[in-house]
């Protein structure tokens, strides 16, 4: 592990918390396996620039997924990363065990409230997709670990489907109940898809919180149709504090069709820093992490506005602000 990794920022220095996704949403949606080293590497410098949860990893069939074949060894090393949160994805109760015994600190859990998405994903319904994550929350209070390992979920295609088209919000508030019911400690909305608006986005993040109350969880906004940071903000309106991104905005879910375009980390922090909000994220630390990315995928499209036309003449993250106010 590289030297200078520091201690990332707590959640109380902080107003917001960007969780990288990259590493596991990036890495399983284009065509060449990263190396493991590079892709520890990767982590490392994500670590280093002050991101202070990233997921690094999906616990899947490698031969459905051989970007993923090695997430056990990407996730024990990510854990010796000082400070830092190791999310990994499962999609069922088995994987979600191997996950936890691999040592994440939490595992992420994909429901979608789409019939058709769901059996596409995860060859499911969603109603068992839901019993999947009842019996990986039982399995981790059967566990015994010294150190609880939660179970977080994020509703797929929450705000409408490539497949179905749109979704019944009423259904996405009903599987977000049933999730809480099942154990899982976040439950959050996903916009794989890119048909989220920041008006459909205010309006069901703020009903969210209404129905499972602090187990709202994160925002994952893709920018499919150029939405994505208008979302980020109409999310923030509605309490959310949590948002996914992926260093370049790579990543795209496989099984909704012509569904790319995660939300830039880059762009995203620098939206935040940018409002007065702290993320704890060094930008410019950030923009160095691209070096070792294009470096293990060279001829890989990397996107960001902020890395292609830099920061601003006189910008000052929001830590800076608030020290001259």
């Amino acid at each position: 592990m590289t030297s200078n990794v520091t201690q990332p920022a707590t959640r109380a220095e902080i107003d917001v918390c960007v969780s990288e996704v990259g590493p596991r949403d990036g890495l399983q949606s284009i065509q060449r396996t990263m190396p493991t080293e590079a892709k520890i590497r990767w982590i490392e410098a994500l670590a280093a620039a002050g991101l202070r949860e990233i997921e690094v990893g999906s616990f899947v069939s490698a031969k459905r997924l051989p970007q993923m074949a090695d997430a056990a060894d990407v996730v024990r090393a990510a854990c010796r990363i000082p400070g830092l949160e190791v999310l990994a994805l499962a999609p069922n109760a088995r994987y979600a065990a191997l996950a936890m015994a691999a040592g994440v600190h939490r595992v992420t859990m994909p429901v979608s409230a789409s019939r058709s998405h769901s059996q596409r994903n995860v060859n499911m319904t969603p109603e068992e997709a839901v019993e999947q994550v009842r019996q990986a929350c039982a399995h981790r209070d059967q566990s015994g670990s010294a150190r609880r390992q939660a179970v977080e979920v994020g509703i797929s295609t929450a705000f409408g489907c490539t497949i179905e088209g749109p979704v019944p919000e009423d259904w996405v508030m009903e599987l977000a109940v049933r999730l809480a019911e099942a154990g899982a400690d976040s439950i959050g909305l996903s916009d794989g898809s890119g048909y989220a608006n920041p008006a459909q986005v205010r309006r069901m993040f703020t009903r969210l919180r209404r129905e499972i109350g602090d187990l709202a969880g994160a925002a994952h906004l893709h920018n499919t149709r150029g939405q994505g940071l208008a979302n980020v903000v109409a999310a923030l309106d509605a309490g959310v504090t949590t948002f996914d991104a992926s260093q370049a905005g790579l990543g795209g879910c496989p099984y909704a069709p012509g569904a790319t375009g995660n939300i830039v980390t880059e762009d995203l922090v620098f939206l935040l820093e940018s409002m007065g909000l702290r993320t704890g994220v060094d930008i410019g630390r950030l923009l160095e992490a691209r070096k070792v990315l294009a470096d293990a995928l060279p001829g890989e499209p990397l996107y960001g506005y902020v890395a292609e036309a830099g920061l601003p003449k006189g910008f000052r993250p929001a830590s800076e602000q608030r020290d001259a106010g």
